[in-house]
């Protein structure tokens, strides 16, 4: 049976603003309070593993240690049909060190030349750690196809260029609501709050 979060603050592992900001708006209809690793100044362990399961894991338990609070880490990437699932569990760094995604999204964009299949999807995998090591892991995706040029101004990452299924605007293009309803990381989270949080969310 999965453990319930019983606690009033959580760290999200997370140093990139925009992913921290994306994980806090989902959880403010809750009774939690939220901080990032980036406000704690926690390091950010290396993410050397072959999955985005694992990956997450790694954020997640190295936070829950460093900080001695429960850490929910996100890890999550865009998998591109025809270049074998590319970028994958790589897709921040197909950016760089300077974390450019305008880069990594020509860098995909040239890569999907002559190809005719534009299909992708966006996978998210989220832990919740605590400081004694127990851990609870949920996976959300959403499918969707490449769109070029990059278009919007919302989000972050490959948000510009995915489509997702059934819908004509990026997710870029799409107001933060729209995209919370439908994305990889709502569903993951979604199943996060059915299995872990109060069933009930207090909205004071």
């Amino acid at each position: 049976m999965p453990r319930r979060f019983e606690g009033r603050i959580l760290v999200i592992a997370s140093h990139n603003t925009g992913k921290a900001r994306e994980i806090g708006e989902l959880l403010a209809p809750y009774r939690v309070q939220v901080v990032s690793a980036a406000d704690l100044n926690l390091s950010e362990p290396p993410e050397d593993a072959e999955d985005f399961i694992g990956n997450a894991l790694i954020k997640a338990r190295a936070a829950a240690r460093s900080s001695g609070l429960p850490a929910l880490a996100d890890d999550s990437g865009l998998a591109v049909h025809a270049l074998d699932g590319a970028p994958g569990v790589r897709s921040a760094r197909w950016a760089g060190p300077d974390r450019d995604f305008t880069l990594a999204m020509e860098t995909v964009e040239r890569a999907l030349a002559g190809k005719a299949d534009r299909g992708a999807h966006f996978v998210c995998v989220l832990a919740l750690c605590w400081p004694d090591g127990h851990c609870e892991t949920f996976e959300g995706t959403v499918h969707g196809r490449i769109a070029w040029p990059p278009r919007g101004r919302q989000g972050f990452g490959y948000d510009p260029i995915f489509v997702p299924a059934g819908h004509d605007s990026t997710f870029g293009e799409m107001a933060p609501a729209a995209k919370h309803a439908i994305s990889h990381r709502a569903d993951a989270f979604r199943q996060l709050v059915a299995a872990c949080f109060a069933e009930v969310p207090d909205a004071s």
